[in-house]
């Protein structure tokens, strides 16, 4: 195989028999869900020659997150982490060639502003999918087989545009379908949800700012950029606004830059080794890494509050150590005009041991996301490695097949390899890295070191080890 400058070369056009689409070539591999991980594989995989692969995903187009698409909201990783640049800096799919072929390249270097807003991410994912031919939206998968006698997989649904089936056929897989949102145990049977989730928030906003009082609950990232973004027009619509965490403070993520070297592949491959408690100990240590909010929205929060001390601001409240442990909703045809109570919301404080209950009309559940095996995987439990909770085994190359080089999964949660498995910076590293396992060639080499400090000594640092109680 070798490299070209670009390449939107393999042109999948399906052969259709009344209400069935199928096409008979058998593909290097298929890539299910279409974010801005599989989509940076597609980037990557674009300039390989004799490479055949299609990328699926169930939406009518790419939006990452729309409901979190806030005006102003930056990413939390600069614009380096894009879909190509940490594997090839000269790609075409490069944001700064994207820049470029929109006329702004200049305006960016003026601007000097390494992190992009959201929705500029969002339109450069949008402008990438646009250069490709090999993505096929509307694509719902149903179910994925293995062929014993041809030796793929078959990847099986339905075309929700056109009401078509579609059979592709494999070699290997590349499922990249994303996270889905937590919701809090106590919330399930009360109400709507899921619909109550931050990833819904533009869509249920103007409902929301209806309410006489609001309550977001958590206070990470997603919590943050919804309560300011709530309590900047607190004032105009009149509602009340609380905001919730059962941490012991609202804190900032760490980014020291010897901290965000854990987000390195070297860490990564550490991490991989160790055995399962451990892990889970690193990870509840590391959360003032990713579940603390930008050091800079915190102190827009603060500054605005500060300044709106002696304004006709509507009552706000900031509530640590809250934790949340029931809820009811109220249906009552019977609430008075100056009523709030929607929801009952019941809080356990996590220092005093206080119980406490408040009413709301609003809720914006900010308690992040985990990640489920898809149902339509089923059909290749066979021939995956999970563990006794059902999740995946991935090997340090990201497979979790039996032979460890024919299914491959993106961003399946910490467990593998820690916090890198959702780091958007070293998507283009796992990329690299599961191309080579496909392909069975470094196309994008990857650097022998990333990190400057030592996870373990290793053979030539002169520390002897002398056994430990820590089991490997």
């Amino acid at each position: 195989m070798i490299l070209i400058p670009i390449c939107i070369r393999f042109l999948f056009t399906p052969s259709s028999k009344g209400q069935r689409m199928y096409n008979d070539a058998i593909y290097d591999f298929v890539a299910v869900g279409v974010g801005p991980f599989n989509l940076g594989l597609a980037c990557l995989s674009s300039a390989v020659t004799d490479l055949r692969c299609v990328f699926l995903d169930r939406e009518e187009e790419f939006n990452w997150h729309p409901g979190m698409l806030i005006e102003g909201v930056t990413l939390q990783s600069p614009f380096l982490a894009d879909l190509v640049s940490m594997a090839d800096p000269t790609n075409p799919f490069s944001y700064l060639n994207y820049r470029k072929q929109q006329g702004s390249l200049f305006n960016f270097f003026v601007r000097e502003n390494f992190y992009l807003e959201r929705q500029e991410y969002n339109r450069y994912c949008r402008w990438a999918v646009s250069r490709l031919d090999n993505i096929r939206f509307n694509h719902q998968i149903e179910q994925v087989v293995y062929d014993p006698d041809q030796r793929v997989y078959r990847v099986t649904g339905t075309e929700t545009k056109q009401n078509k089936s579609f059979s592709f056929l494999a070699k290997k897989l590349v499922v990249g379908v994303g996270m889905k949102p937590r919701v809090p145990d106590c919330f399930r049977p009360a109400s709507r949800g899921i619909e109550l989730h931050s990833s819904r928030y533009l869509k249920n906003k103007p409902e929301l700012q209806k309410q006489k009082k609001i309550t977001v609950i958590g206070g990470g990232q997603s919590g943050a950029e919804i309560f300011y973004d709530l309590l900047k027009d607190s004032e105009k619509f009149g509602y009340q606004l609380d905001w919730v965490t059962r941490a012991p403070r609202f804190f900032q993520m760490e980014t020291a830059k010897l901290t965000l070297e854990i987000l390195c592949g070297d860490y990564g491959t550490y991490f991989h080794g160790l055995d399962k408690p451990t892990k889970q100990k690193i990870i509840e240590e590391q959360k003032s890494v990713y579940c603390g909010a930008n050091q800079s929205l915190l102190d827009e929060i603060y500054d605005f509050l500060d300044a709106s001390r002696h304004s006709n601001l509507p009552q706000v409240q900031l509530m640590p150590c809250m934790n949340l442990i029931n809820v009811k909703q109220n249906n009552s045809d019977n609430k008075s005009a100056d009523s709030t109570n929607g929801y009952f919301l019941q809080f356990a404080h996590t220092q005093t041991g206080e119980r406490y209950q408040t009413d709301t009309g609003g809720v914006v559940l900010s308690s992040g996301h985990l990640y489920e095996v898809p149902s339509f995987m089923e059909g290749v439990f066979d021939r995956i490695e999970r563990d006794e909770q059902g999740k995946y085994l991935q090997k340090e190359n990201w497979s979790v097949d039996i032979h460890g080089r024919e299914i491959f999964i993106q961003n399946a949660g910490f467990e593998s390899h820690g916090l890198i498995n959702q780091d958007l910076g070293m998507s283009c590293y796992r990329n690299s890295r599961i191309l080579r396992e496909i392909t069975g060639q470094d196309i994008y080499s990857i650097e022998n070191r990333f990190a400057f400090q030592s996870f373990e000594p290793g053979k030539e640092s002169g520390w002897n080890p002398m056994g430990s109680g820590v089991p490997r």
